[in-house]
């Protein structure tokens, strides 16, 4: 099913953790922790193809926008996750399907778009944000 990805704070209602009424979803079935790193010493590489091919970016900021900051296309083939806990969203602006992405799953590698979760039904990737700690 859908993932989300639910911070320090307060949720009263099922809209303030899917940040949307597309995902109308009143309840949560399972819960698991995300390490997140000192955001000082996170980092991922994205690259323009499977398998860690063609076009790479190191990234180490919040990113509302990738193809403003310089991604040429809209979507990410494979990625590696240094240090961290990343969410990457489908849409700018942190918005549309999210793919938690972290270091201490796969080795931080992540090959292919499938890789990503089993949800994930597309390479495209617009927006990608650190995990708060």
């Amino acid at each position: 099913g859908q993932q989300f990805i639910l911070e320090r704070g307060e949720y009263p209602r099922w809209d303030a953790w899917s940040g949307s009424n597309a995902y109308h979803i009143e309840r949560l079935m399972s819960f698991r922790p995300v390490c997140s790193a000192n955001h000082k010493e996170s980092k991922i590489t994205v690259f323009e193809k499977e398998n860690f091919i063609g076009r790479q970016w190191e990234i180490s900021d919040d990113y509302p926008s990738l193809q403003a900051m310089g991604w040429a296309n809209n979507e990410v083939g494979s990625m590696k996750i240094q240090c961290g806990a990343w969410v990457c969203y489908q849409y700018p602006g942190y918005r549309g399907y999210q793919y938690v992405l972290e270091a201490d799953h796969h080795g931080g590698d992540y090959k292919h778009w499938r890789e990503w979760g089993s949800h994930a039904q597309t390479s495209q990737i617009q927006s990608i944000r650190r995990v708060q700690q």
